[in-house]
């Protein structure tokens, strides 16, 4: 299947596009459920190895710093040697470091193991977009993203009840070497559908690059286009980090909200942001003007956070306005995907989604800091005031200057 044939109708093209979407859902899947493998255990964990929550946040942070370092590298040798030898490859090493943190007993074993899966989760947004930009019809890849998006967002949704069900059946470690099992069987899925791999424009527009006409990827990555969509992820990260980390402490120190309606408000909006993101796929395949529906999203989640922050809702109208919010940044997600693939020069989808995609990395070390900064200085108000800000300031990077593919050659 190469870039000119998918619009011809020849049999199977339908059923190996749904193939390629289901095993890298799968494996997007993995990549958000791993995320979260240590926190729904922490009791477990602390109480066995005797330290503290900061040491515990310590291999947290080892893997998100490593991620971010290494993400962009990824995404080059992605491009150059081909995504999907690349995803094999991270995949079976986050699998099998995680399944050895449940075997060798060693507090500091596992923040080396977590470093290393750190490593292993750099390959899954570069590879992943550019897998599906390769192989999947235009018309159908921005659905395609959407089910991407939500793949992570279930994995992410599944992790904390996931572990703790089953370290209650097996233990905290029981449930590690379990999760790098499940890691292992997917990779090996993929190895067996390596033949629907086995074609696609990646392959042409490495052939194209070897006779001379090489993108040069630090001019690529320092355009403007590319530029504002590594703004737009981090910004959006940060605007998460904020609501999903600190709302509901926030609303407890701003107006006395219970923990367990503030967490079902949370718990709202992360469920009707999923269910935004299937809506966003379907919407996406029919609009032209992407960065028009991203604007409009996340400016309508942006004030709605703020309206939450100034305002002191009663508890309906905190579950309407965070379900309004959470609905509306699901729906930009395919849009946003689909901005930075227009952005993208052929033979560069892996170089350039690594690059933006670190953005949720560089938000996710640096805003954590600042959202907890400002609780500990009594000022939970400006959680939502910042993360609205966030938001807001996204919004500019979607509609300042015009969104082309930019010619860098070497």
């Amino acid at each position: 299947m190469t870039a000119e044939t998918p619009s011809l109708p020849l049999p199977g093209v339908r059923a190996t596009e749904a193939r390629m979407i289901s095993s890298i859902g799968a494996a997007h899947f993995l990549s958000h459920f791993y995320f979260l493998l240590l926190p729904p255990v922490f009791l477990a964990v602390r109480a066995e190895y005797d330290v503290s929550y900061t040491e515990l946040g310590f291999a947290i942070a080892v893997f998100n710093v490593v991620s971010a370092i290494f993400q962009t590298p990824a995404g080059f040798l992605a491009d150059r040697v081909g995504p999907f030898a690349v995803l094999i490859a991270g995949l079976a090493i986050e699998a099998v470091a995680f399944a050895l943190c449940g075997v060798v007993h060693s507090y500091w074993f596992m923040v080396a193991m977590f470093g290393i899966a750190g490593l292993g989760n750099t390959v899954f947004h570069p590879c992943d977009y550019a897998l599906l930009s390769h192989h999947i019809a235009g018309e159908r890849v921005g659905r395609a993203f959407s089910i991407h998006t939500f793949s992570g967002m279930f994995g992410s949704a599944a992790a904390p009840a996931g572990m703790l069900f089953l370290e209650s059946l097996i233990g905290w470690r029981g449930a590690f070497i379990a999760a790098g099992i499940a890691g292992v069987i997917v990779t090996l899925i993929l190895l067996v559908q390596r033949k629907d791999y086995a074609e696609g424009p990646h392959i042409a527009a490495r052939a194209k690059a070897q006779e001379g006409e090489k993108t040069n990827n630090r001019e690529l990555l320092m355009s403007a286009p590319i530029l504002r969509s590594f703004a737009f992820f981090t910004l959006l990260a940060a605007t998460a980090v904020g609501i999903q980390n600190y709302s509901v402490v926030a609303l407890h120190d701003l107006f006395g909200t219970t923990s367990g309606i503030a967490n079902n408000a949370l718990t709202t909006n992360l469920l009707l942001s999923s269910i935004g993101v299937l809506v966003g796929g379907i919407m996406v395949t029919r609009v032209r003007n992407h960065s028009l529906v991203a604007a409009i999203g996340i400016g309508i989640a942006g004030l709605s956070i703020l309206v939450i922050g100034l305002s002191g809702p009663s508890t309906f109208l905190l579950f309407a306005v965070m379900g309004i919010g959470g609905f509306a940044s699901g729906v930009i997600m395919p849009s946003r995907d689909m901005i930075v693939r227009e952005v993208t020069p052929p033979g560069s989808f892996g170089t350039v989604f690594g690059f933006v995609t670190t953005g949720f990395n560089v938000a996710g070390v640096v805003f954590p800091v600042v959202f907890g900064a400002l609780m500990d200085h009594g000022s939970p108000r400006l959680v939502f005031i910042v993360s609205a800000l966030c938001s807001l300031a996204a919004v500019l990077t979607v509609i300042g200057g015009k969104r082309r593919a930019p010619k860098v050659a070497a």
